[in-house]
């Protein structure tokens, strides 16, 4: 790309086509779930966009993942138990 040609921050965002894939076609082909889906997105970006920032919110989701299918477990195997 070069210098004059404008940066598409809505289709191709910088800090999302840093790689070789973007973050989107990672989660669309892996059929992610909201959480999983925005743990890759922060994951992925976190040094070229929020920092630290961006890891935290990775934990967020992750922890909020974690929580849901712990309940999803427990619930299921109380069901089974009935």
């Amino acid at each position: 790309m070069s210098d004059d040609t404008p940066i598409d921050l809505i289709n191709s965002p910088w800090h999302y086509t840093r790689g070789s894939m973007e973050p989107i076609d990672a989660i669309e082909g892996l059929g992610l779930a909201y959480h999983e889906g925005n743990v890759v997105k922060y994951v992925s970006r976190w040094k070229y966009k929020g920092g630290i920032l961006d890891l935290r919110k990775a934990r967020w989701y992750l922890d909020r993942l974690i929580e849901n299918a712990e309940n999803e477990v427990y619930t299921e195997t109380k069901r089974n138990a009935e």
